[in-house]
């Protein structure tokens, strides 16, 4: 006889993430005490938190994930939106230098900036019973991952972020607001007042950031749209300049857009930073190279990815957020705007 709505199994469509959010704790924690996992002993007082969640909500653990979850894989995923663009290369390597210390393996995914493809590589590694995901990327404004790490958690997985993906798991966040800040107060400080800002791509909270923090300093700046690459960086410098000729500093929200701003001042012959200063942000180490000598906003990103991967491994429960400053370095791209004294 078939079943009606009344006579559902009960609990069948409750989740882990819906037991650990009704308890107060975090999906890893929720995992050990229900399904044995990650082998470290949770307090008693958070255990019968969870066991009492589980129990008022009907919580039913699927069987044959809990079987998956007892044999994982030594691979770790690690996504990012560009491998070719150092500041990823840079993560995925600090994050690969922790992973060889415990012999696993780093399987990277190049996601090309779609949160669709994303999720999908997510339960695809899933699948394949990855036994930690590291979200590298930015995350995407209004697209929160918490249905695939729930899934991923509830399967004995363990998923780390950087930047925050606003679903409660372990977290690096780089100061990418307090950065912005800084290149703002630094550019005033000189007195730069006409300043045009080269933001990347819509839609990802780094840039969201980036530029927030720009603008609580300087409330209105000139604002030119462009892909994270210094083609990108380039072509908005032109349409900046051209639209407004009286700018005299630049801000590009990555150093590779600053690099194509340093090449468009260049074909126009507006001299830096006699005429027009020019900052970028993250501190790759083409930032040194460049003529004149780029000022950014440093960010560790090696030894961020490398924490990201160390909170992936470690046996603690989930739910931090480690910060990572910013500081701003000063090079000869930057000088005191035209007839300020």
């Amino acid at each position: 006889m078939p079943r009606t709505s009344s006579t559902r199994t009960p609990g069948s469509a409750v989740t882990l993430q819906q037991v650990a959010t009704a308890a107060g704790v975090s999906l890893a924690t929720a995992s050990r005490v229900l399904h044995g996992s990650g082998g470290r002993r949770v307090a008693e007082a958070l255990a019968e938190r969870v066991t009492a969640a589980a129990a008022e909500l009907r919580y039913v653990a699927h069987a044959p994930a809990q079987s998956l979850a007892r044999s994982r894989s030594t691979v770790v995923g690690v996504l990012v939106h560009d491998i070719a663009d150092p500041y990823f290369a840079a993560i995925a390597a600090g994050a690969m230098g922790v992973a060889r210390e415990h012999d696993l393996m780093v399987l990277v995914a190049n996601t090309f900036r779609d949160p669709a493809l994303e999720r999908d590589y997510l339960a695809r590694l899933r699948a394949q019973r990855a036994r930690a995901v590291l979200l590298a990327g930015s995350a995407f404004v209004g697209e929160p991952f918490a249905e695939e790490v729930a899934a991923f958690a509830d399967s004995g997985g363990r998923v780390a972020a950087i930047g925050g993906h606003g679903t409660g798991i372990d977290t690096v966040e780089p100061d990418h607001h307090g950065g912005g800040r800084l290149i703002a107060e630094h550019l005033v400080a000189l007195g730069h007042r006409e300043i045009g800002v080269i933001t990347g791509p819509a839609g990802l909270a780094t840039v969201a950031q980036r530029l927030a923090g720009f603008t609580s300093v300087v409330a209105r700046p000139y604002v030119a749209a462009a892909d994270f690459t210094r083609e990108g960086g380039r072509a908005a410098a032109l349409e900046l300049l051209r639209a407004h000729p009286r700018l005299t500093a630049i801000f590009a929200l990555n150093d590779l857009m600053a690099a194509g701003a340093l090449a468009a001042l260049r074909e126009l012959g507006r001299p830096v930073p006699e005429q027009v200063s020019v900052a970028g942000f993250d501190d790759l180490p083409v930032a040194t190279d460049l003529t004149p000598g780029l000022t950014t906003v440093r960010l560790a990103l090696s030894d961020i990815g490398a924490q990201a991967m160390r909170l992936l491994l470690d046996d603690e429960p989930g739910g931090r957020t480690v910060p990572a400053a910013a500081q701003l370095v000063v090079r000869e791209s930057t000088a005191r705007a035209a007839g300020v004294h």
